[in-house]
């Protein structure tokens, strides 16, 4: 996995810069989540890596592409279609929205709970990380039932465990040792 991030992180870093200086954020992001779920395609996977030439992959792909990708992105396709790079779509498209949240400085965070939280709650949890993260936070909650109380808050490598059941790991952490 670490290889393919490797390979994708010079296309996203291009693809990314082209939409920062075109100011085509939006367009680039909606083109490259449509390649990228046309290389996830079983037939599609099958056609390029099956042996066809570079030229019949990069056309096969330009039509099933079609008017949904831009001259721009045809160009970038081409150079990855040249480059036998097309498989990497996927990787491209992570590291993408990864720059493009950094330069917009947001972050999403990962908020487990033991029931719903309301949307009172909410408002005032992303109040409370924007102004931690000095960045816009756009929250994504989860249910499980099994942290008993309180939450459990994931940003990036950041994690706040406020959960009982947290606690009670800790708690035995120390007691054994």
């Amino acid at each position: 996995m670490s290889e393919l991030t490797t390979v994708a992180r010079p296309y996203a870093k291009a693809a990314f810069d082209f939409a920062v200086e075109a100011k085509a954020m939006d367009n680039w992001l909606a083109q490259l989540a449509f390649a990228a779920e046309v290389a996830q395609d079983e037939t599609i996977i099958g056609y390029i890596s099956g042996g066809a030439s570079v030229e019949q992959a990069q056309t096969l792909f330009l039509n099933v592409c079609g008017e949904q990708v831009d001259s721009q992105g045809q160009n970038f396709l081409k150079v990855m279609a040249k480059n036998e790079r097309l498989l990497v779509l996927p990787q491209v498209l992570e590291q993408f929205i990864e720059l493009k949240a950094e330069f917009e400085q947001e972050v999403t965070v990962d908020v487990t709970s033991a029931v719903e939280v309301t949307a009172e709650q909410k408002t005032t949890l992303s109040a409370a990380l924007e102004k931690r993260l000095a960045r816009k936070v756009k929250l994504n909650c989860f249910v499980d039932v099994s942290i008993v109380s309180g939450l459990v808050i994931k940003a990036g490598d950041m994690v706040i465990d406020g959960s009982v059941k947290g606690k009670l790991n800790r708690l035995a952490t120390t007691l054994q040792s």
